[in-house]
C-alpha cells in the first residue's frame, strides 16, 4: 500500500498540500481553486463540475473533425488516426446516451480527432506555438495546447473544446463534462493493451458514472506517476483535488 506522499510540481516547488494515495482521499484542506476562465460557469451530469460555456454556432473546422476530417495542418501516422478514430466512436457514443443536442454530439466527436492531430509533431517545433505557461512542459505534453493555440488563430472560440484539448493528458480543475470525458476515452479506447479487463469494466460505467470513472482514472495515473518517481504536474494535482472533493 502507497503512504501519503507529497505531490510534487515539475515547475519548481513543491505542490502546497500533500496527497493521499493510499485511501485516494485528501489528508488536508483541497488545494485553492482558480477560476481564471471567465466563461465557466457551474452546470454537469451530476450538478458538481465545472462546465464552460458554449457557442452552439460550430465552427468549420469543428463540424468537419466530427465527420473525421482534420486540418490540412494535422501530423497523423495510420496508427494516431486509428486511436483518434476509436476515442471519437467513444465518445459520439457516450454523447448519444447522454441524449445532447446535436451540436454537442459533433463537437464531442470533433474533440476525439482534434485531441491528437499534433501528438507526432516534434516538441522542439511545438514549444515556441504554446502560450508561455506550457513551455515547460514535458515535451510529450506539447501538442495538446499546441492544438488548442492552432485552433484559437483559426477563429474556434469554443472555450470548452479548446480546454478539453488543452489539458486532455494532464487535467485540470476547470474541466466540464466533455473535457472529463475526452480525457476518460483517450485512456479507456480499446486499441491500448494495458489493463484490458479493468479498463473494460470502466468503459462499461461510462458514460453516466463519468465523473466517478474519471476520478479512478486520475488515481490510477498519479499512483503510476508516483511509483516511478516522476514529479507529478500542478494541474493534475488540482485536478485530483476536485474530483476527490466531489466525492
Amino acid at each position: 500500500m502507497l503512504g501519503v506522499r507529497p505531490a510534487r510540481a515539475l515547475y519548481g516547488a513543491r505542490a502546497e498540500r500533500p496527497i493521499a494515495l493510499a485511501s485516494w482521499k485528501l489528508t488536508t484542506p483541497m488545494v485553492p481553486r482558480t477560476r481564471a476562465n471567465p466563461d465557466m460557469r457551474t452546470s454537469n451530469l451530476n450538478g458538481k463540475s465545472p462546465c464552460l460555456a458554449v457557442n452552439n454556432d460550430l465552427h468549420p473546422i469543428i463540424e468537419a473533425a466530427a465527420e473525421g476530417t482534420l486540418p490540412d495542418w494535422a501530423t497523423v501516422s495510420s496508427a494516431r488516426r486509428a486511436h483518434m478514430v476509436r476515442v471519437s466512436e467513444l465518445l459520439g457514443a457516450w454523447a448519444d446516451t447522454l441524449d445532447l443536442s446535436r451540436s454537442d454530439r459533433l463537437r464531442w466527436r470533433a474533440v476525439g480527432y482534434l485531441h491528437d492531430a499534433l501528438r507526432e509533431v516534434s516538441p522542439d517545433e511545438l514549444r515556441p506555438e504554446v502560450p508561455p505557461r506550457y513551455r515547460s512542459l514535458p515535451g510529450r505534453l506539447l501538442h495538446g495546447p499546441a492544438v488548442a493555440e492552432r485552433l484559437r488563430g483559426l477563429g474556434v472560440h469554443d472555450s470548452e473544446l479548446l480546454a478539453a484539448v488543452t489539458y486532455h493528458t494532464t487535467g485540470h480543475e476547470s474541466l466540464g463534462a466533455m473535457a472529463r470525458a475526452l480525457y476518460a476515452a483517450d485512456f479507456l479506447e480499446p486499441g491500448r493493451t494495458f489493463s484490458r479487463e479493468w479498463r473494460a469494466g470502466l468503459r462499461d460505467r461510462m458514460p453516466t458514472e463519468l465523473d466517478h470513472v474519471t476520478r479512478e482514472i486520475v488515481a490510477a495515473r498519479i499512483s503510476h506517476v508516483v511509483d516511478r518517481g516522476i514529479d507529478l504536474l500542478p494541474d493534475t494535482v488540482a485536478f485530483w483535488n476536485v474530483l476527490a472533493a466531489e466525492g
